[in-house]
């Protein structure tokens, strides 16, 4: 099999007889029943090859569609105009990149319908462009626009001044793209079908208040599947690749989807939850014949990182919850609040829906974001001297083994390692906040194994229980306390009843924290 990694061509795709998970059943549904849409999707999950092959459909190019489900469903294969932007591949931190490629781009259609002399305005010169292609081949035009937010990810938080030094340069370039967008709003006769994709969809008052609102589609149940690949769709289409890891490995080919399930699905965009997978990670996995972290590799989320520097919100504070959807969908420029950049740049999805409250619980997809994103929130949050990859690796090798000892020395160390700066908060409130979101990260470095952090419990929630295949770790912490206080709760709440019957050797932990030293100083086992 051919693996279309890094091809968002969907001519290329076909001509070269790449695999092509068929998504034009539900493409055909799309352009038969709405005519503006929006699309919000993580990086890398298929939102170029959607355009791609929108585009083509609306060149009326059938022989590329031959064998696919549209292939039965369209009897006419229309040819429109087609007006295509695609902002990847620029570096929007530059003052006047987006004017200079807004105004190439303009020109270029110009040249082959038409320009106006009576408009300089951007917005409006594309407004005429539209209406002379409409007139000229007695069809309405079609745009499509891919990662419309780019220009504002790119700068969003930076600080960095326009041309001008007047205004910020994300400021300047929401108001052009404001002006820009306004043209679907004068050109509403001219237009058969508009897309835009990206990975945020920003508040109404911002690039999206100069034309008549697009239908987000980005939690609809009907396209919940348009990006991406469900498990119907792995077990159809790549049957053989999952076969061919399995033997390599040893395992059953059931094994293999579990371990690929765990790795890679856990996407959910409406309350129908429909399992997706991440398709890039999976189609390396496939091409490379190896289980690893592709799409977290790929690109570091730095506008979150940023945004999340000057929050008062903790990840851990965060996840786990449920939440009305107008709480995560639209990101508001103007409110320093990360969630809804978070789950809409991938790194949180949906995992349950509550009907009664109409809320949906949040949390991490699977195990890839899951380790990436915590070891790169931990890495900024507690800025540990020391390489935190091969101390994760450690304390999961200790854990494997038993080793309670080697354990107590490698958290003590690494909490030691910690700049006094991070860990010196002024009040008992942000001490105790500091010392239970530096155990949370900890523990999610490490959850290889299953880790509950905050586990309620009928007599209590207990800080942390980690199991292993042949043990299970009951965790106790107090700050500023002792050993023997945290052993003690953990006896007197029965922390280790649900475990009474269990095969595996239970090992209760007390451990003190010192909010004067930044570490562990007292450490207590019993078996």
């Amino acid at each position: 099999m051919k693996y279309p990694i890094g091809i968002q061509s969907f001519a290329q795709i076909r001509e070269d007889h790449y695999t092509y998970v068929d998504k034009t059943a539900l493409i055909y549904q799309l352009v038969s029943t709405g005519k503006i849409y929006f699309l919000s999707r993580p990086r890398r999950f298929g939102k170029s090859l959607l355009v791609s092959t929108l585009k083509n459909y609306f060149l009326g190019k059938k022989e590329l569609f031959k064998g696919l489900a549209i292939e039965k469903l369209e009897t006419e294969w229309k040819e429109y105009p087609v007006f295509h932007i695609d902002f990847n591949g620029s570096n929007f931190t530059v003052p006047g990149t987006l004017e200079d490629i807004l105004e190439g781009t303009i020109k270029g259609w110009e040249r082959e319908y038409g320009k106006s002399q009576d408009y300089t305005d951007i917005g409006k010169r594309f407004a005429y462009v539209l209406k002379q292609a409409h007139e000229q081949s007695g069809r309405r035009c079609v745009v499509l626009i891919d990662e419309y937010d780019k220009p504002i990810l790119d700068v969003l938080d930076t600080g960095i001044k326009g041309e001008q030094e007047e205004t910020l340069l994300e400021e300047r370039n929401r108001e052009v793209l404001k002006g820009f967008y306004s043209v679907f709003k004068a050109a509403d006769d001219d237009l058969q079908f508009v897309l835009l994709t990206g990975v945020t969809k920003f508040s109404q008052v911002s690039v999206f208040s100069g034309f008549n609102q697009p239908a987000d589609i980005s939690m609809d149940i009907r396209y919940e599947a348009l990006c991406g690949i469900t498990q119907e769709e792995l077990e159809h289409y790549f049957a053989g690749p999952i076969s061919d890891m399995a033997d390599r490995e040893g395992i059953s080919k059931q094994e293999m989807t579990g371990l690929l399930k765990r790795q890679y699905d856990g996407y959910h965009f409406s309350e129908k939850m429909t399992d997706v997978y991440n398709p890039f990670s999976l189609l390396n996995a496939f091409a490379s014949g190896s289980i690893r972290d592709y799409w977290f590799r790929s690109g570091t989320p730095s506008y979150l990182i940023r945004l999340l520097a000057h929050t008062d919100e903790n990840l851990d504070e965060l996840t786990g919850k449920y939440y009305d959807p107008q709480e995560f969908i639209d990101y508001k420029a103007n409110v320093e609040k990360p969630l809804p950049m978070i789950y809409q740049s991938g790194y949180l999805t949906i995992k349950d829906y509550d009907r009664d409250f109409g809320t949906f619980l949040l949390d991490f997809p699977n195990n890839e974001v899951k380790k990436g994103f915590v070891a790169l929130i931990a890495s900024d949050y507690l800025k540990p001297r020391q390489e935190m990859g091969s101390w994760v690796r450690n304390v999961v090798l200790s854990l494997r083994r038993g080793e309670l000892e080697k354990l107590n020395k490698l958290f003590t160390s690494f909490l030691a390692d910690i700049p006094y700066t991070m860990r010196r908060k002024q009040d008992e409130r942000e001490r105790e906040r500091y010392f239970h979101y530096t155990f949370y990260l900890i523990f999610r470095l490490v959850s290889v194994y299953t880790v509950y952090t905050e586990k309620e419990q009928s007599e209590g929630r207990v800080d942390c229980i980690v199991e292993t295949p042949d043990y299970v770790y009951i965790f106790e912490f107090k700050l500023n306390g002792t050993a023997d206080e945290a052993l003690k709760q953990i006896e007197e709440k029965g922390y280790a009843r649900p475990y009474a019957s269990d095969r595996r050797l239970i090992y209760k932990i007390g451990a003190s924290f010192s909010s004067q030293t930044g570490t562990i100083d007292d450490w207590k086992v019993q078996g």
